[in-house]
């Protein structure tokens, strides 16, 4: 191809996944054959390649196993169906086997909490494994069948709703219904309808929608995008699986809404890779609402209004979460976060005008049009109104997808869940809160208990240090390394963790804890640094007694060990030694 038809390099990340998928690998010469026809430097195509955790520089197997390591997948079994997988394929984990046949990899949570242990093969869900299930599915494989003939689909577990007047997102939807309301209002009047709900972000920010749908509408351009931001990576959370594969009708409304009030004409759902087996069917309802001439030319016989989606895939990264990145990615790039010099409405994808809301927030716009925004006004609290999605996992009784009423109070929501002897409880993921008794009283809103969607309940009987140390692994990973404070700071505090656990720590390490969590939190870039070390913090506020029992003062570690009894003996012969040379 010539240099006067270069491919657009947001084309990137979808050429790579196509030789991946075809040779379980990128080579070498794949990277200048790649440079070549983008117009790029080896570098810059080998950085992108060597960024996000599913490309592969070396074969990763004709099949490619990824197995959940998050700490629900190790509290369910992880540790045996490992070994199971071992066994069966014969190779340890994070090696391939000597026929290529079988890849055996870790991975981070993949959205499947509820139906742990779980793994990913060529992307396709197995859930609720065991050993046996193990030997069955290798089995399986090698006698000829495909992963695609032999996986789950994990259907939600939707395990309350409130009562049906009160009930938003989990309830039947009428297809198409939503857009009706753009052939009789104009943008400026759906803007302040989705101002006067008080409907603000679902990823975990809150930040006011409808004052960045009016942002991004002020904003002149030739071009402008909606990007739905469904790279739901942050361990625990899978209530934005369940609405994709519920009703995904109402994101697609809600981004076609979002398009007429800003004045977008091209829209992309950023799908993170381990929702890869969600493609199809969300490509289905992308065509049904193109055949219903909802999506396309001059939508619903508006003259002008021309809006279309497309899926663009992730590859596996964390902090593709963060705007910034997430449009990074986008563009065929590394995944790093940017500085706020702009706002993604100012200059966003492509440098244009660009909305970013996630799943839920998206899904929300078509449902207050349909109850009406005084309705939704009615639920909740004053400055939390309407409902909430969360995920749920760990030690209760009934993991699964809740729809509560913004309020609830959370002992009320402990007992809904069935929580068993709750301790610990991570609220919003690793990198939100971290709850103990002293907190259960309260309630779930944005004055009291924010949450951006995941609960993981932990009993006594799980030790505390060994959870904070599987979240401390899981940001010294995904950290894009771009910040120093993020990248060495969140190394050393796990070390830290690491010596707490085998109580080789004093109280300079806790307080070099503190310290240094500061430094990360106030200094990074993104939020991924700002928030990484918020539950090592809140538990060593919350459960001293813990950390206290851990440090090296208070533990048997050389109990028994002198030094002066030690080097007593090394002392006499090096004295015995001398005196032969006097």
């Amino acid at each position: 191809m010539g240099a006067n038809q270069q491919i657009d390099r947001s084309k990137l990340m979808s050429v790579l996944w196509k030789i991946q998928a075809k040779k379980s690998c990128i080579e070498h010469d794949d990277i200048t054959k790649i440079a070549n026809e983008f117009g790029l430097s080896r570098m810059e195509v080998e950085g992108v390649a060597t960024f996000y955790h599913f490309y592969h520089r070396t074969h990763a197997g004709k099949y490619t196993i990824y197995l959940n390591d998050s700490i629900i997948s190790r509290h369910a079994g992880y540790e045996s169906v490992k070994k199971a997988f071992e066994k069966e394929i014969g190779v340890t984990m994070g090696n391939v086997s000597k026929d290529n046949m079988f890849g055996l990899f870790q991975t981070a949570c993949i959205g499947l909490s509820d139906f742990e242990p779980a793994c990913l093969i060529n992307f396709k869900p197995f859930i609720n494994l065991t050993p046996k299930k193990v030997k069955k599915i290798i089995s399986d494989i090698k006698n000829g069948k495909k992963p695609k003939e032999i996986c789950d689909y994990p259907l939600s577990k939707i395990q309350y709703t409130p009562e049906k007047e009160k009930t938003v997102f989990l309830k039947p939807y009428d297809t198409f219904s939503s857009l009706k309301y753009i052939e009789d209002h104009s943008p400026e009047e759906l803007i302040e309808l989705v101002k006067k709900s008080n409907l603000a972000g679902r990823g975990g920010a809150f930040f006011p929608t409808g004052l960045k749908w009016q942002f991004c509408r002020q904003n002149k351009s030739d071009i402008k995008y909606i990007v739905c931001n469904a790279d739901e990576g942050e361990p625990g959370t899978f209530k934005d699986r369940a609405l994709l594969q519920e009703h995904p009708e109402t994101l697609i409304e809600g981004m076609i809404l979002a398009a007429y009030a800003v004045g977008a004409s091209i829209g992309a759902i950023y799908l993170r890779a381990e929702y890869r087996y969600l493609v199809s069917d969300l490509k289905k309802v992308l065509q049904t609402y193109r055949d219903n001439n909802s999506l396309g030319k001059d939508i619903n016989g508006i003259m002008g209004f021309d809006f279309d989606i497309y899926i663009h895939l992730g590859a596996g990264a964390y902090v593709c979460g963060e705007e910034t990145a997430l449009l990074h990615s986008m563009e065929g790039k590394r995944g790093e976060p940017g500085t706020k010099e702009f706002f993604p409405v100012e200059k966003g994808f492509n440098n244009r005008p660009t909305i970013v809301n996630n799943v839920e927030t998206l899904c929300a716009v078509p449902r207050i049009l349909e109850m009406g925004v005084d309705s939704w006004l009615s639920l909740g609290t004053e400055k939390s109104p309407g409902t909430k999605l969360l995920s749920v996992s760990g030690d209760c009784g009934k993991e699964g997808v809740y729809e509560i009423e913004w309020g609830m109070n959370f002992r009320e929501f402990l007992e809904l869940i069935e929580a068993k002897d709750p301790y610990m409880i991570q609220f919003s993921g690793p990198s939100g809160d971290c709850l103990s008794e002293a907190d259960f009283d309260r309630n779930i809103c944005k004055e009291d208990l924010s949450c951006g969607g995941s609960v993981m309940v932990f009993n006594k009987s799980r030790d505390l240090l060994y959870i904070l140390k599987n979240f401390s692994d899981f940001f010294v990973e995904e950290s894009c390394g771009i910040c120093v404070p993020c990248r060495t700071g969140n190394f050393l505090l796990n070390k830290k963790i690491e010596k707490l656990i085998l109580g080789h720590a004093d109280k300079k390490d806790a307080e070099d804890i503190k310290s240094w969590s500061q430094i990360i939190k106030t200094t990074s870039r993104c939020g991924l640094g700002q928030m990484s070390s918020n539950s090592l913090n809140d538990a060593m506020v919350k459960f001293p007694e813990v950390f206290e029992k851990s440090l090296l003062e208070n533990t048997d570690f050389n109990a028994s060990f002198n030094l002066e009894d030690a080097v007593k003996e090394y002392d006499q012969i090096i004295n015995e030694i001398s005196s032969d040379y006097e």
